[in-house]
């Protein structure tokens, strides 16, 4: 028996929903990944990586993916509470939070069904595998779906710190997190502009700052139950805004060399952390900050709070999504690149 263009029906299939937020990707499992189980979002995480981390090479890398894909599956909630959870995924393994993929997926949520409108817009309660986030869907005044969502707690983890680094000497940086941890770093102090014209001496030196940050020392998170969490996610870049009235520019470079196209959500959240700990941004403020393609979040402290024994914000990030296109992936049993591919 064949359907679908003559494809054999017993081909594995995966269907997508494809969107992107403020031009970073987001491919929305609908159906076709293997089942996870239950329990906590962390748990089925590390069940991801140990026993099905080829079906994430085969939506995120070539021939169906590429380099800086990104993507994420929608499971049952964790808790009884929750609307359902999320685990994201990347070209280098599975996150613990995503910002952008949570602006992205709420505006989803409502158009497939997952939640009614109302639900919306009171708010969509997700888990995911750094804690439960609330997303709050909207229309702004042209009609383009928004998403805000409160985030997990966010905190400055270590000011002031210095890194040596190949090729780029003694390198200052803040570690903060906002649902995974990042190293923040000015670009101008080690001769770097963010912008796409200097695409990959970014990529390369974020790559070479996280690294070194790894091999110079421990990071972990102060919930002694979330284990998980206490890596280094990535480099962020920060610089000056090119449009005067926002605050900043950001550049993520996370996972192996992966651009965000986006601000990112998560690091936007601990970017706040930082922003309140120098008395530099008040709860309630606002303040707009750019991706390298010049699209924008809004961030905004909702509340204080603590983490551990570290001073902590509960951040509100908002951004805009958009569909790109639904599909059916399938695999070929005799597809010798079936398990997907990347060339540097």
């Amino acid at each position: 028996m064949q359907h679908d263009a003559g494809i054999p029906h017993d081909w594995a299939r995966i269907r997508t929903l494809d969107m992107h937020t403020a031009g970073e990707p987001l491919r929305i499992v609908l159906g076709g990944f293997p089942d996870l189980g239950g329990g906590p979002v962390l748990a089925r995480r590390r069940r991801a990586q140990e026993q099905f981390d080829l079906w994430r090479k085969r939506l995120m890398w070539e021939p169906r993916g590429h380099a800086n894909m990104y993507g994420c599956v929608v499971l049952p909630a964790a808790k009884a509470d929750a609307d359902f959870a999320v685990l994201f995924m990347h070209n280098a393994g599975w996150s613990t939070m995503c910002g952008h993929g949570i602006i992205a997926v709420a505006i989803a949520a409502e158009r497939i069904g997952l939640v009614d409108r109302d639900r919306a817009r009171s708010g969509i309660r997700i888990d995911t595998p750094a804690g439960r986030v609330v997303a709050r869907v909207s229309t702004d005044p042209s009609g383009r779906a928004m998403t805000s969502f409160l985030n997990v707690e966010s905190f400055l983890a270590d000011a002031g710190q210095t890194v040596s680094v190949p090729g780029l000497g003694e390198v200052n940086y803040d570690l903060a997190f906002g649902g995974a941890f990042y190293a923040y770093v000015d670009a101008e102090s080690i001769g770097l502009t963010c912008d796409s014209r200097h695409l990959g001496q970014l990529a390369e030196a974020g790559k070479a700052i996280k690294n070194a940050i790894i091999r110079d020392r421990c990071i972990e998170h102060p919930d002694p139950g979330a284990a998980d969490l206490g890596f280094l996610y990535g480099t962020i870049f920060t610089a000056a805004a090119e449009t005067p009235q926002h605050h900043s520019r950001h550049v993520c470079i996370f996972a192996d060399g992966e651009v965000d196209r986006s601000p990112t959500g998560t690091g936007v959240s601990g970017r706040l952390a930082i922003l309140r700990a120098r008395h530099e941004l008040a709860v309630g403020e606002r303040c707009v900050i750019e991706s390298i393609l010049g699209t924008t979040f809004e961030g905004r402290i909702d509340s204080e709070t603590t983490c551990g024994s570290h001073e902590a914000v509960i951040p509100e990030v908002t951004g805009a999504a958009h569909v790109t296109g639904v599909h059916t992936f399938v695999v070929d049993p005799l597809d010798p690149l079936s398990e997907g591919f990347l060339l540097a």
